[in-house]
């Protein structure tokens, strides 16, 4: 690879992990939580869940912050929804550019150092589930780093751009936890139940230099964006009818525990953030007037902060995105009330 510099190796997940071990605290937390979250999907739990946080988690302090408030609301809300921090550390970009997370840059105004972010992330879930003793979320955006977070997460994302990838379909195959499966950003739901069906089911492939049995995933399920159109415009898939089409494809598909998270931002709000308020209740009426979509419909992805809005990289604004605009925690503790009294 003419035009590539292989800088430097990276420790292999194992080493990661033995040197940076999770604690039987932890362990414990994973445990219980991470079957509260499989009950939910697998219809055995009526409560929802709200996978809640920053866009892009860019540094550890106002995300611990943040997290320690959702630890407060979860005890007051525990009997109807169930909360999942979003601990986003690496993030998708359209063009390539842009901040790509703490993976990337630990520190957002500083050069790259994967090494460093790889130590950084797994301390930052680790810290939050400790901490909080709330399970966390993040997004797969490369299948071979899942493995340095495997034993730390609760719930995982398959971003619009990636879920057409096999890898990142064969990964999901082999994982133990819910997994999202996001609508692409062209909007065809076929590719999304495409990719649920592939996680869904057994696989043998190659992963980390190593061959991999895999034995499905059946905590795969759908997550709705909105997509845009061939003319450039955000469409909405959040709306009752939009819902009552799902939910008639995963009949007919005959999927394991037919599960949707609905996606109150990217192009359902057409990233107007604060327009995640109003589609949240809107879903929630459209839940709550048909029975079927009330089953099928498990809960949110709202992204939302300290602070309302965003901000450049170097504004130095406390809690604020870098990336996506989210909604602030005053905001965002509101909704949270709100969703937790219509369930």
């Amino acid at each position: 690879m003419k035009n590539s510099n292989f800088t430097r190796k990276l420790p292999i997940p194992q080493d990661i992990k033995e040197q940076f071990p999770v604690t039987d605290a932890i362990a414990k937390i994973r445990e219980d939580r991470g079957q509260e979250i499989a009950d939910i999907f697998r219809g055995n739990d009526d409560r929802m869940v709200l996978i809640i946080g920053p866009c892009s988690a860019d540094r550890e302090d106002a995300v611990m912050d943040y997290v320690s408030r959702l630890a407060r609301v979860q005890e007051e809300v525990k009997d109807k929804l169930l909360l999942i921090p979003r601990v986003y550390t690496n993030k998708p970009r359209t063009t390539g550019q842009g901040y790509m997370g703490m993976v990337h840059q630990p520190n957002p105004e500083k050069r790259e150092d994967m090494l460093e972010g790889i130590i950084a992330i797994r301390r930052l879930h680790a810290n939050a589930i400790e901490e909080s003793g709330l399970l966390c979320a993040d997004e797969m955006l490369y299948p071979e780093n899942y493995r340095y977070l495997s034993d730390l997460l609760g719930y995982c994302a398959v971003g619009a751009r990636s879920v057409e990838n096999q890898q990142h379909r064969l990964t999901a195959s082999g994982m133990s936890i819910p997994v999202g499966m996001k609508n692409p950003t062209s909007g065809e739901n076929s590719i999304m139940f495409n990719s649920i069906i592939a996680a869904q089911v057994p696989h043998t492939f190659i992963y980390r230099g190593w061959e991999v049995e895999t034995a499905g995933n059946d905590l795969t399920h759908a997550i709705l964006r909105g997509f845009v159109n061939h003319r450039g415009l955000n469409v909405p898939n959040y709306h009752y009818e939009d819902l009552v089409a799902v939910s008639e494809a995963y009949d007919k598909q005959g999927l394991k525990n037919k599960a949707v998270i609905i996606d109150t931002n990217h192009a359902n709000s057409g990233k107007k953030y604060l327009e995640q308020i109003r589609i949240a209740k809107e879903v929630m009426d459209s839940r709550n007037y048909n029975p079927d979509l009330k089953n099928m419909i498990k809960g949110f992805m709202i992204e939302s902060y300290i602070e309302d809005g965003t901000q450049k990289i170097g504004e130095g604004v406390y809690g604020k995105s870098i990336t996506d605009p989210c909604l602030g925690w005053e905001k965002s503790e509101r909704l949270i009330y709100d969703i937790a009294e219509r369930v």
